[in-house]
């Protein structure tokens, strides 16, 4: 394991989290939480950035009259992050850990008192060796200055806290030269920060859940986030082991490097 590395930032998203009929799978948190376990007995604190939480609220819910759709996502997030919560709490728990939960709006992050007072909390959870379950306040947050995607709250988070690695857990194995299911494309084990990738980001008519992130965002932040020095990954969160994986350099995801 590599001893460079003291903080990962994973970022795990509805796609990852859910089966085809967007019910939460439990097994899949499981298995996150063991590997973060796994990590912290090797001395690296993981920073968790989940959604699920507007799924988590619907399988509550169900259908609702509300048609503002931005009105609707907030009631859902607002009653799916408790829920989410207290699935990683009993998890973490399990394994003898403790966890915290994180809201944040963009605002957060502009220079100043507010992203100081953030990255306090961080840094004072870390030093207790709770981890960090961030996602965005939806409850509160402004459509118009909405992070993009939970992609975009991650690479933030990396970047205050001076993470080492950025994970980016998708329900691809990584980018690929095609549409992953074709059998003529090769998925890319590294890219580095000016390689013309971009041109191979198809359209994917995959369900999206009610996440905003596709692989063109995906790309766009890991691009960016490497761009900084921290070497940035897009994996399968469903596969066994891929976060432990990724941080004994095995050959997993696509990893994306800074060319200067």
């Amino acid at each position: 394991m590599a001893d460079d590395i003291k903080r990962v930032v994973v970022k795990v998203g509805t796609n990852v989290l859910t089966n085809k009929d967007n019910r939460i799978l439990g097994p899949v948190l499981r298995e996150l939480v063991r590997q973060i376990s796994v990590l912290y007995e090797q001395d690296i604190m993981v920073i968790l950035v989940s959604s699920g939480s507007a799924i988590a609220g619907m399988e509550i819910l169900g259908e609702t009259e509300i048609t503002d759709k931005s009105v609707r996502r907030q009631v859902y997030s607002a009653v799916g992050q408790p829920r989410m919560m207290r699935h990683y709490y009993s998890i973490f728990h399990d394994y003898g850990m403790r966890c915290a939960q994180i809201l944040a709006t963009k605002r957060d992050f502009d220079a100043g008192k507010h992203r100081q007072n953030m990255i306090n909390c961080y840094e004072g959870l870390l030093r207790e060796g709770v981890i960090p379950i961030a996602n965005e306040d939806d409850a509160v947050s402004l459509t118009m200055s909405m992070f993009s995607d939970n992609d975009e709250l991650a690479s933030l988070v990396a970047e205050l806290l001076d993470a080492d690695r950025l994970i980016i857990l998708s329900d691809t194995d990584g980018l690929y030269t095609g549409h992953p299911d074709d059998d003529d494309s090769e998925k890319l084990s590294v890219v580095k920060t000016d390689q013309n990738v971009e041109r191979y980001v198809c359209a994917s008519n995959k369900k999206e859940g009610e996440g905003r992130g596709g692989m063109a965002s995906k790309l766009k932040i890991a691009k960016g986030t490497a761009r900084k020095n921290i070497p940035t990954y897009i994996a399968n969160g469903k596969r066994e082991n891929v976060i432990v994986d990724i941080i004994n350099n095995k050959p997993v995801g696509t990893k994306f490097i800074n060319a200067s």
